[in-house]
């Protein structure tokens, strides 16, 4: 398979740009961060603008790319789209904004508007999590908008690590920094940045319908559940494509997370796509799947952590009248068998894609998945026609059908959705014409791992 990878609006951009120009360097000041932990670290504001001024903030009156050095800037080959005004900076192209941080859960305040245009902000963090979409603001007019972000690294301790596959080794999820993407017609005047470990932290474990899917057209429901929940709650999301109950074990991922995992927190588990491609003795729903859910059921209940399982997503198979082909054979009904079991909750996201897919129709449920003919996205030469995976309306989608389900629980998780999300029925599902979201600005061929 060929991969090719495209950063969109950037292609042109000169090598010069790559270092931060020394005569911005000696108006700015280091980030003072703790080494390897947000227990000593004071919040970091940011101030935009050529008349900014303030005794307790860094302020950047010029463009300039990240530098570790001093630990923050604008980031991904997006400076050149950046314009600053006295009070703020705007744009129209995507923008990266990156400032080094240790691991941790940080809650973010965003001051936006101006007094010269009118905004309209998508605002998305790390691996494309989205936090805001298409806020807009008048002319003269600004608010603030606050999220969490968790910020993590491979450590596990002085001797072990998460195994990365090559494809995570230079996503933004991984790195050392915390990245904010702004979308749309932007204006930002300030950014602070606050550690809290006083945060409810849901943890998702599972595939590529689960993790934040770092390039356009992919998306999946990790990434935009973010923008559901109040400021009570942060997702750490340690989903990764291709994987299965037994190798997100096997990589440390689930050993990661019981390293941090606290009482009243969440590990939503979401597998089978790949599980069940494991063939042998020993194997298949009702033995390894079966005993594997249990051992991660068992592992956040002993943390007192509270465990929900997630049946798959179900694949855009249809047959001649209409209803939806079963592809994931007895998993689903394995999975609500070790959660009845175990007295764990369980949202049964098979049930309700099934009936969302149905709702649409064959044709109509295209719309929702990565299906797009040849030349939709520079170097895309042939038709990208994917039943799997999700493109942002269906990835949201999925999201909505997640949150129905927690509402549908008795986990304390529920009082903290958003209270101006709308409630969510797969039989009567949204459609693509009325969903718009500005897309980010990196683009990728190849499919999922996992596909």
């Amino acid at each position: 398979m060929i991969k090719i990878k495209i950063f969109l609006f950037c292609l042109f951009l000169p090598a010069f740009l790559s270092a931060t120009p020394p005569s911005t360097l000696n108006l700015l000041s280091k980030v003072n961060l703790a080494d390897d932990n947000t227990k000593d670290m004071k919040p970091l504001l940011f101030c935009f603008g050529t008349a900014s001024k303030t005794a307790k903030g860094i302020i950047i009156k010029k463009g300039f790319v990240y530098n570790s050095n001093l630990g923050y800037g604008f980031d991904s080959n997006s400076v050149s789209n950046v314009t600053i005004s006295s009070n703020s900076f705007s744009a129209t192209k995507p923008v990266y904004f990156s400032v080094k941080v240790p691991e941790g859960n940080y809650q973010i305040e965003v001051v936006m508007g101006s007094n010269a245009i009118q905004s309209n902000v998508t605002l998305k963090a790390e691996s494309r999590r989205l936090m805001l979409r298409e806020f807009p603001i008048k002319k003269g007019q600004k608010t603030t908008t606050t999220f969490n972000v968790n910020v993590r690294s491979v450590k596990i301790d002085d001797k072990t690590t998460i195994s990365l596959k090559d494809r995570e080794k230079d996503i933004f999820n991984w790195d050392d920094k915390l990245t904010l993407e702004f979308l749309g017609e932007v204006s930002i005047q300030s950014i602070k940045i606050t550690p809290k470990d006083d945060l409810a932290v849901v943890y998702l474990a599972g595939d590529s319908t689960v993790t934040d899917q770092d390039v356009e057209p992919w998306a999946s429901w990790g990434q935009f559940i973010t923008n559901y929940f109040d400021a009570a709650v942060v997702v750490a999301n340690y989903a990764y494509s291709g994987s299965s109950l037994s190798s997100f074990k096997e990589s440390n991922r689930l050993k990661k997370i019981l390293s941090q995992i606290k009482k009243g927190d969440y590990l939503f588990v979401e597998f089978a796509h790949n599980d069940e491609k494991i063939k042998g003795a020993g194997n298949g729903p009702w033995e390894s799947y079966s005993d594997l859910l249990t051992t991660f059921v068992q592992s956040a209940k002993e943390k007192g952590a509270i465990p929900v399982l997630v049946t798959p997503t179900q694949r855009r198979f249809f047959n001649e009248n209409g209803t939806l082909k079963e592809t994931h054979g007895e998993f689903p009904d394995a999975m609500r068998a070790v959660a009845q079991k175990n007295n764990s909750a369980l949202i049964d996201i098979t049930k309700m894609t099934t009936e969302l897919y149905e709702a649409w129709g064959d044709e109509v449920s295209r719309k929702a998945f990565v299906q797009y003919p040849a030349n939709t996205f520079p170097g895309q030469e042939k038709a990208l026609d994917d039943n799997t995976h999700f493109n942002s309306f269906g990835a949201n989608q999925i999201a909505l059908c997640v949150i129905k389900g927690i509402r549908e629980l008795d986990i304390p998780l529920k009082k903290h959705i958003k209270k101006e999300t709308p409630d969510y029925n797969p039989n009567q599902p949204n459609f693509i014409s009325s969903w718009t979201l500005p897309m980010s600005a990196h683009f990728e061929i190849a499919k999922p791992d996992g596909n």
